[in-house]
């Protein structure tokens, strides 16, 4: 049968199991929400207040789903709106495809109305890039995206249509999605010697990262932890695959990670790291990180063995093959002694609380936890609240705790939660935000509205830019160069103004109070927590600090 370019796409996003997209409509992109109108009733789309909140969305659909992420945008401006959107997905191996329209082929070059070389702008953030102005490579080019974008190490691609292609017509055949590239798999005799380092050692601890989840790895590290005794540390974007209450759970490693995590990696004689590349937060001090240990690393991604830590073994694998080759060769063992010392270490907490406060951080956090059930999605911007979700949050499942991770983008969190709570209605969605990050995308509040929502959000409001005026204080002789903005937002007023609820809250009860309200709602809210601009997050270890430097309080 014959179809335009623009219901070729509609096509292909059926066979590919879409039914959800996000973004915002514009002249070169007509054609496609044309379509659109005919197909609403099997695509869903969203529009969110600006493109980026629709490039979250996508991303935060596919982590609290599983299921790929796609954004729709118009050109020049639109196009170009995405891209940190499509940048924080790329760091942190979200597949998602972006779908841009670009002006008609015969403008392309000419410095027409909006245009603008997207895949040029997108090159360093994106699997890749493709730019079709010709009908006959649109197919292929739809699919072969699908296919990359979830092969291997996950991440965005981006498809740049010009106008013209989206009206043209061609003759199309229903197909099905392409078989993915095969997952790069362990050697059996490299598994043989990891286990036999593993089945050796005194003091190992297991540090893992967001490979254990992009590969569903989760029971299979739960049953080597378990079986070797071994206690074990993670990422940001591994948060939840251990249970908060299991005795092995370390915490967050790194940066603003947990004493006992840090202390026990810097103690340890074997560190088998899976599904991690010894980021810049988590290894601060490259040379000297772990140094006691022999250091094993397992990574789909070959480009990252080695890149920041030298190990002393590496495999190129999926995790989860890794993990089930493995087991069988683990023996049962028993560390008693160093899961003692791990857990002494883990009721030294660093958690400091700020004598003049009334309500804490960790008080709105663990409230948050008591009163909602295990299947409550958390959504996170960047900064200080992030970490002190990371670290109070009593959670069990990795899709729901979703934050950034490699880019750190502040503005993420309301896109994300809004794309988590469109693939989730029947869970809860929690959103934890500051008042800094909440400031550069709270217009998405008008899509939760729009959408009737029942996102709720707790700002730590300290009003100051938290995380950097933490810093300032540290190591900058207290000159709060542009952290203290002094705005005058009154969060509550401003929810009621765009159609949501909005409450406030400065002491615990108050916060127990109207959180319980909250959870009634059935459309979005807003809850304005006041906290001292001197609550720190700590532990802390500076930049390029060992262990030795933490900053405990």
């Amino acid at each position: 049968m014959k179809l335009t370019g623009s219901q070729l796409v509609a096509e292909i996003l059926l066979e590919h199991g879409v039914d959800t997209v996000f973004g915002y409509p514009g002249g070169t992109a007509l054609n496609l929400y044309d379509v659109l109108y005919e197909y609403r009733d099997k695509i869903k789309h969203v529009l969110t207040a600006h493109e980026q909140g629709a490039a979250h969305a996508a991303d935060g659909y596919y982590r609290a789903t599983g299921k790929t992420g796609v954004v729709f945008a118009t050109s020049g401006p639109g196009a170009t709106n995405l891209v940190t959107g499509i940048a924080t997905a790329f760091m942190d191996s979200v597949p998602m495809i972006a779908i841009t329209a670009n002006v008609p082929d015969s403008l392309i070059g000419r410095d027409a109305f909006q245009e603008i070389c997207i895949t040029g702008v997108t090159l360093p953030i994106t699997k890749h890039s493709f730019f079709v102005n010709r009908i006959e490579d649109l197919e292929h080019a739809i699919r072969e995206s699908f296919r990359i974008a979830n092969s291997g190490r996950k991440g965005p691609v981006l498809i740049d249509i010009t106008k013209d292609v989206t009206a043209d017509t061609i003759d199309y055949k229903k197909g099905k999605p392409l078989e993915l590239q095969p997952h790069p798999l362990a050697d059996d005799d490299e598994v043989a010697e990891i286990a036999a380092m593993i089945n050796q050692a005194e003091r190992p601890v297991i540090y893992f990262g967001g490979g254990v989840p992009a590969s569903d790895a989760g029971d299979e590290l739960n049953q080597l932890i378990e079986k070797a005794d071994i206690p074990a540390t993670y990422t940001l974007m591994a948060a939840g695959i251990l249970g908060y209450e299991n005795k092995r759970n370390l915490g967050l490693i790194g940066m603003h990670g947990s004493i006992a995590a840090n202390r026990a990696v810097d103690r340890a004689d074997l560190l088998v790291a899976l599904g991690c590349r010894f980021s810049d937060r988590v290894a601060l001090n490259p040379k000297k990180f772990a140094k006691r240990a022999k250091k094993v690393q397992v990574d789909i991604d070959k480009s990252e063995i080695n890149k920041n830590v030298i190990v002393d073994k590496s495999v190129i694998s999926d995790v989860k093959d890794f993990l089930q080759k493995l087991l069988p060769m683990i023996e049962k063992r028993d560390h008693g002694e160093w899961v003692a010392q791990s857990t002494e270490w883990k009721k030294k907490t660093g958690d400091v609380k700020c004598q003049d406060a009334e309500l804490h951080p960790s008080e709105v956090v663990t409230a948050v936890c008591d009163l909602t059930d295990k299947e409550t999605i958390y959504v996170t911007d960047v900064g200080q609240h992030q970490m002190w979700a990371a670290q109070y949050l009593k959670h069990d499942k990795t899709k729901d705790f979703i934050t950034s991770g490699g880019l750190g983008t502040m503005g993420f969190g309301y896109g994300a939660a809004i794309g988590a709570q469109v693939g989730c209605p029947e869970k809860r969605v929690i959103h934890f935000t500051g008042d800094g990050s909440f400031h550069m995308n709270l217009n998405e509040a008008c899509t939760a509205v729009s959408e009737e929502l029942p996102i709720i959000t707790i700002i730590m409001n300290n009003r100051v830019l938290g995380m950097v005026y933490q810093w300032q204080t540290s190591f900058y002789g207290r000159r709060y160069s542009a952290t203290t903005p002094e705005r005058k937002t009154d969060f509550p007023k401003l929810a009621e103004a765009f159609g949501a609820k909005g409450y406030s809250a400065s002491t615990p009860t108050e916060f127990e109070d109207v959180f319980k309200k909250a959870l009634k709602e059935k459309g979005p809210v807003w809850i304005d927590c006041a906290i001292a601009r001197e609550e720190r997050v700590l532990p802390m270890i500076p930049g390029g600090g060992t262990v030795e430097d933490m900053i405990i309080g």
